[in-house]
């Protein structure tokens, strides 16, 4: 079939002369706007399962744009003075609150999953502190948990106990966690479904530790809080994982996932008033206005506020159990189809709409350079599947993320993917120097200056300059190689090439 050139990546990062220029008019501003998107992977038309959501719906996306530019200059920082956003924000928390809360819950509306899940790990810290006095507080989650999470750890001073999962499942083991649970522990996790593969964690068991114990237990619905519940609506099966669980006392739902919405709108819902209290900032103590701020942000748009309201009341259950129903249509499709393409074997038992695959090499075991030929082919022919390495012992898998607009697609993508797996049998296996595996194990990436990162990084194809190769197979082997502190290092360093002026 034709090559999509859209979903290739810019043969290299072009990079303007630092100035600001004298005024330019806005068509041409428009136009350059236009010339750069093109060469983005497309985020509509059912292609790129991975980053984006498409309800496959205009008149969406048009809603979204117009109630954005309604609301684009209000700022969000004081109800008081814009009471709109109040308004705004009630709706949308109480939408999310009557399909995943319980009488009395109270949440807020966030920038994303991220925020969101930031939040729900102060909330835990601080509430720890005050109501148990815990001065070392511990985070205990699957190692499936969003790395969301350890970034709120990093940045809020937790430490992170890592719970293995079963390795033919890839649910949470909720007897590991119960025994992971001690005095210092803060907050437990629970994905409802968890990203990497799509499985859901048994959520009730976990919650029911943690409540035993004391300590408040988040799920993170971000992936499916917005998508499980419409499909139970369906007819599907769907195990319970909101609130209305004992001892759930948080959850994170984002609502540009499967809310349709666009990118910026997540809540956060706790399980009453008090328990959000700990989530919020407040200071006095200097001679501006009073500060009170009760998300990471500031100052925001009420633009991202408005448009996600706005398509919650465009789409409505009805609207939602409809994509729902679309999406599953999806999964039933393609499982069978992966499933009887020779050597690929579906990871886990996705819970609706997220899919996780591997492909096995002669020995019938997972092959990583299997798995990146044949996202590298994908790629080729206009599909993007997110690579995902191996981990713990965890097979590296391509990952798809199906949403309403992939429901025709399914066929053409089986078809493809047959192709690009027989393709990718026939590339060079994918190999690494094992000197530069030795090499890289007695590095320490905490001392490496930046000219041994910058060789290491040319070495493997990572240059900020030119951006990715074509074909992305021999770099991330290269990656998967890594221990992982190098290999955060690296990739550190990398995206930091990229935004350099």
């Amino acid at each position: 079939m034709p090559r999509d050139s859209a979903a290739e990546p810019a043969a290299r990062v072009i990079r303007p002369t630092p100035t600001l220029p004298a005024g330019r008019p806005a068509a041409e501003l428009l136009a350059e706007l236009g010339e750069l998107r093109a060469a983005d992977a497309p985020t509509r038309g059912g292609r790129t399962f991975a980053y984006v959501y498409d309800a496959g719906l205009p008149d969406v996306d048009e809603l979204a744009a117009a109630a954005y530019g309604v609301f684009a200059t209000v700022n969000g920082l004081d109800p008081t003075v814009f009471p709109s956003v109040a308004r705004l924000e009630n709706d949308v928390v109480g939408a999310v609150s009557a399909v995943l809360g319980v009488p009395g819950a109270q949440g807020s509306f966030t920038s994303g999953g991220t925020e969101s899940i930031l939040l729900a790990v102060k909330t835990a810290r601080d509430h720890a502190r005050a109501v148990r006095g815990v001065t070392r507080p511990e985070l205990v989650l699957p190692s499936t948990a969003h790395a969301a999470f350890h970034k709120a750890a990093h940045y809020l001073g937790l430490e992170t106990v890592v719970v293995p999962v079963d390795p033919l499942t890839f649910r949470a083991d909720a007897a590991a966690v119960a025994d992971s649970i001690t005095d210092r522990t803060a907050l437990v996790v629970a994905s409802a479904p968890s990203y990497a593969h799509g499985v859901m964690d048994p959520v009730a068991e976990i919650a029911a530790a943690a409540a035993q114990r004391g300590v408040l237990c988040h799920v993170d619905a971000c992936i499916g809080g917005w998508f499980l519940p419409f499909l139970a609506r369906t007819g599907r099966p769907v195990e319970p994982f909101g609130l209305s669980v004992p001892g759930v006392t948080s959850i994170s739902v984002d609502l540009h996932k499967y809310g349709y919405a666009d990118k910026g709108a997540s809540v956060v819902l706790y399980r009453d008033a008090e328990l959000r209290r700990h989530q919020y900032f407040a200071y006095a103590g200097w001679p501006g206005y009073p500060v009170v701020n009760p998300t990471v942000q500031g100052t925001k748009s009420g633009g991202l506020l408005a448009q996600a309201w706005a398509v919650l009341h465009h789409l409505g259950h009805d609207g939602y159990t409809a994509l729902a129903r679309r999406v599953a249509v999806a999964a039933d499709r393609l499982l069978p189809g992966l499933r009887a393409i020779d050597g690929v074997r579906v990871l886990g038992d996705p819970a609706g709409s997220l899919v996780a695959f591997t492909v096995h090499g002669p020995a019938g075991t997972p092959d990583l350079g299997l798995v990146l030929h044949v996202a590298d082919e994908m790629r080729e022919r206009g599909w993007y599947l997110q690579p995902q390495l191996s981990c713990d012992g965890l097979p590296p898998n391509l990952h798809l993320t199906l949403t309403p607009a992939t429901s025709d697609r399914v066929a053409p993508l089986l078809a493809d993917l047959a192709e690009s797996v027989t393709a990718a049998r026939a590339c060079e296996p994918v190999t690494v120097d094992p000197a530069l595996t030795e090499l890289a194990s007695t590095l320490d990436p905490d001392t490496l200056t930046p000219e041994d990162v910058a060789g290491f990084l040319a070495f493997a194809g990572l240059d900020g300059e030119q951006g990715l190769p074509p074909r992305t197979a021999p770099v991330l082997a290269l990656l998967d190689a890594l221990p992982p502190r190098l290999k955060e290092r690296m990739l550190t360093e990398f995206i930091g090439s990229l935004f350099r002026i």
